[in-house]
């Protein structure tokens, strides 16, 4: 599911509803996740995140957009890792 904006359901909305839906059903909050909150929603159980305008904003310079995307990587690189279940 896509929990849009992801900015008007902070991660304790998404606890929440994990603790409502079944296990194995995704989901995936978007619009409005920035390298300083990936953590928090993926601690709270995002199975993974939607990425927009904090990527990129039309009239961004490569330079900006670069950062912006180190920023990302980082962010996600320092994540833990989730065991997957079958």
């Amino acid at each position: 599911i896509k929990l849009f904006p992801a900015e008007a359901n902070p991660p304790k909305v998404l606890k929440a509803l994990r603790a409502v839906l079944p296990k194995d059903f995704p989901v995936l909050p978007v619009g409005g996740i920035t390298p300083d909150n990936i953590r928090e929603y993926w601690d709270a159980g995002a199975d993974g995140l939607g990425l927009g305008s904090a990527l990129y904003k039309p009239g961004d310079s490569p330079a900006k957009v670069a950062q912006s995307a180190a920023d990302f990587r980082f962010a996600l690189h320092a994540l833990p890792k989730k065991s997957v279940t079958t």
